[in-house]
């Protein structure tokens, strides 16, 4: 069984593949005061009833690469696959600084490379909003980041005096009469404005037509406010491409069904 780890700034998602089947997912707090232990505890604990063969890990933390590559090594006895932008991933990627480009966008080039004819937009809706794009020569050829819907709210509570915390939620109105749906109206169509405007540009730039992918925790709600529409939701976009990832640089996982 294949396991794989995207490793976010808020989360870690835990992805488990048996050949081509998705098994299960689970989540852990991107936690960087941790020890590496706790990691290996959390590890055995979460999979103590799945026979993990392989690993593949995307990772934008640098503080927890090691200790979260050292303790899959100490419980499973495997060396996860690392992805970096060296990694062979199905697509070229194109940029100024390519160290700079995150095993996420990444992984999610690569699934949609593998996934769609022609050229793809991904919009990933986590801590930041960010937009991958691959062209129809299957050349990741550009990106956007935004701050995500979790950060912008952190951001309203956090440098201001008078406006409270509150969760994402579904936004009832754009003519808000309190200061919840106020908020929820600007940071929920706000974002779902700056995303359609940013895909028209996208498209105007990249001069052909793009199949539109959305993938993260928030896209089914930002969805909704759109005027454009996604293709294709997928909200494990992101451990599919690890998967790729790892099968172009080893032996497929065999399935045990």
């Amino acid at each position: 069984m294949l396991l794989t780890l995207d490793i976010g700034n808020t989360n870690i998602t835990l992805g488990l593949f048996d050949g081509d089947k998705y098994i299960n997912e689970f989540r852990l707090a991107s936690d960087r005061d941790l020890e590496q232990t706790d990691y290996e505890n959390l590890l055995k604990n979460i999979l103590k009833d799945y026979n993990i063969g392989g690993c593949v890990i995307g990772s934008v933390v640098t503080e927890l690469d090691e200790k979260i590559k050292n303790a899959v090594n100490n419980v499973f006895n495997i060396e996860p696959f690392i992805v970096s932008n060296k990694t062979n991933c199905g697509v070229k990627i194109i940029a100024d600084e390519p160290d700079e480009v995150g095993a996420d966008r990444i992984a999610n080039a690569s699934a949609v490379a593998k996934m769609y004819d022609g050229a793809v937009i991904v919009v990933d809706f986590g801590t930041a909003t960010t937009f991958d794009i691959v062209n129809s020569k299957k050349e990741f050829c550009a990106g956007i980041i935004i701050p995500g819907l979790k950060t912008q709210l952190k951001s309203l509570y956090d440098k201001t005096s008078k406006l409270p915390h509150i969760e994402i939620d579904y936004s009832p109105c754009a003519l808000a009469q309190n200061t919840k749906d106020a908020i929820l109206a600007g940071v929920i169509r706000g974002s779902a404005c700056a995303v359609d405007g940013l895909i028209e540009q996208c498209k105007n730039e990249l001069g052909e037509d793009a199949t539109l992918v959305a993938t993260g925790g928030y896209s089914s709600l930002i969805a909704n406010y759109m005027k454009y529409k996604f293709n294709y939701i997928s909200p494990i976009l992101t451990l599919e491409g690890l998967k790729h990832i790892y099968e172009l640089n080893n032996t497929p996982m065999p399935s045990s069904y």
